[in-house]
């Protein structure tokens, strides 16, 4: 995880003062991280405002707080600081899963478990196994249900370290949700400033055994690789991140994305496409002041995505003024509600197939003593939120999901496509 070693890991009370501690190097003393992390927390300033990441006469400082207590890493070599803290919060994790909450309480009374878990998580200043169901495997918080010769599940004695062996299911099945999240950004002329998609594949395995999974995507390198006819048919897969259960040397080699997975649910892949993407769903609107004291909002919503597909739970938030009152709002479809705590209109729609065009309009009474010129547009942008399922603005298509087990048992994969909004912004101004 790191370039370099950790020289120390400490776990300090809310004082500053040091509850548990593992010394991996012997550079580090616990009497000088004490001192200089007590002096740090009692800066001006809340210390949650700290920076995560400290450096002082040597020693690199990287800590993080949960709850009552600091769990701090120190070194004096050139480590990986993302790293490090993503290492605190998987001790966090593996902490609450052993005293269902991690705080200076529940350390005073757990000592002796603790300090077999940080034992196991690192050594000599290197992270380990930081999975809480491996770790319980041999781990045993009830020292009456404790054996003395104990011996380490296999997922810690081979390179399947996030799966148990042992796993039985009367039914087996997986589920797996390709999920995209349409980003756009549009300015008021209906240029569009910042579009992407960040889609994943989320998987939920409830599999006997040590299955092999393999899956095959419409991947445009792969097809033209083996002769196949691309046109249409195919994606460019760009910024892909794996879950460490994927053989990547396999999918470097003929992009075949082969995996035994971990146990539930995980995102086996995530991706992003930076391509111009045209709006699922645009909405324009028109405000009239037909005096000092009444303004008329009208608005079109319309859908631009094939009519085969149909959008769900779609939100529009339009910002209105401040000061308006009594409205009076109509709508060609759904239904529409003002909420003043948010100076907002929310137009809810729960069908809205594709080619399709819905109206919203609404007038509103605003204080008369206010001149017209002294109402501007609000700055705040129109937001949309919607989900299509079946849908994906990519194409990616699952071609295959096999699953492969030692005794041949059958197994039932269930594939789900869905495209929502993620930060979707419509600007007025």
């Amino acid at each position: 995880m790191c370039n370099g070693a950790a020289s120390a890991l400490f776990l300090l009370g809310i004082k500053g003062r040091v509850l548990v501690w593992r010394d991996f190097r012997g550079d580090v003393s616990a009497g000088q991280a004490e001192k200089f992390f007590t002096k740090l927390i009692e800066k001006e300033g809340d210390p949650e405002s700290q920076d995560p990441v400290v450096y002082d006469n040597g020693v690199t400082y990287m800590f993080i707080q949960h709850n009552n207590v600091f769990l701090m890493i120190a070194t004096r070599q050139n480590c990986n600081a993302a790293s490090i803290i993503i290492f605190l919060h998987r001790v966090v994790d593996v902490f609450k899963h052993y005293f269902e909450e991690l705080e200076e309480e529940s350390l005073r009374d757990n000592f002796v478990v603790a300090y077999e878990l940080l034992d196991e998580m690192m050594d000599f200043g290197y992270p380990q196994y930081t999975e809480a169901k491996i770790l319980s495997e041999f781990i045993k918080t009830d020292a009456y249900r404790m054996e003395v010769n104990q011996r380490p599940p296999m997922a810690v004695t081979n390179a399947v370290s996030w799966r148990m062996e042992g796993i039985r299911y009367k039914k087996n099945e997986v589920f797996l949700d390709v999920v995209e999240s349409v980003n756009i950004l549009a300015n008021s002329n209906g240029q569009i400033i910042r579009s992407e998609v960040v889609g994943a594949l989320k998987m939920r395995t409830y599999l006997s055994g040590m299955p092999e999974c393999k899956l095959g995507l419409n991947d445009r390198v792969l097809l033209e690789a083996q002769g196949r006819s691309t046109k249409g048919k195919a994606i460019d897969l760009d910024d892909i991140k794996f879950h460490q259960c994927v053989r990547l040397t396999r999918f470097e080699n003929d992009r075949t994305i082969s995996f035994v997975p971990p146990d539930g649910s995980f995102d086996l892949m995530t991706y992003r496409l930076s391509t111009q993407v045209k709006p699922l769903i645009w909405v324009e609107t028109q405000i009239e002041r037909h005096s000092r004291s009444r303004i008329e909002i009208m608005v079109k919503a319309r859908s631009q995505f094939k009519e085969r597909s149909t959008a769900t739970n779609v939100e529009i938030e339009l910002p209105v003024p401040s000061d308006a009152t009594n409205p009076n709002i109509r709508t060609s479809m759904g239904s529409a509600t003002y909420a003043p705590e948010h100076d907002a209109l929310l137009w809810k729609i729960k069908s809205f197939p594709g080619g399709k065009e819905y109206l919203m309009r609404a007038e509103f009474s605003l204080p008369s003593v206010i001149a017209e010129d002294a109402l501007p547009d609000r700055k705040a942008p129109i937001r949309v939120k919607f989900e299509i399922p079946y849908f994906t603005v990519s194409g990616i298509q699952v071609r295959y999901l096999k699953i492969i087990e030692k005794s041949a048992y059958q197994a039932l994969p269930w594939v789900r496509y869905i495209t929502m909004a993620g930060e979707y912004e419509l600007r007025l101004i």
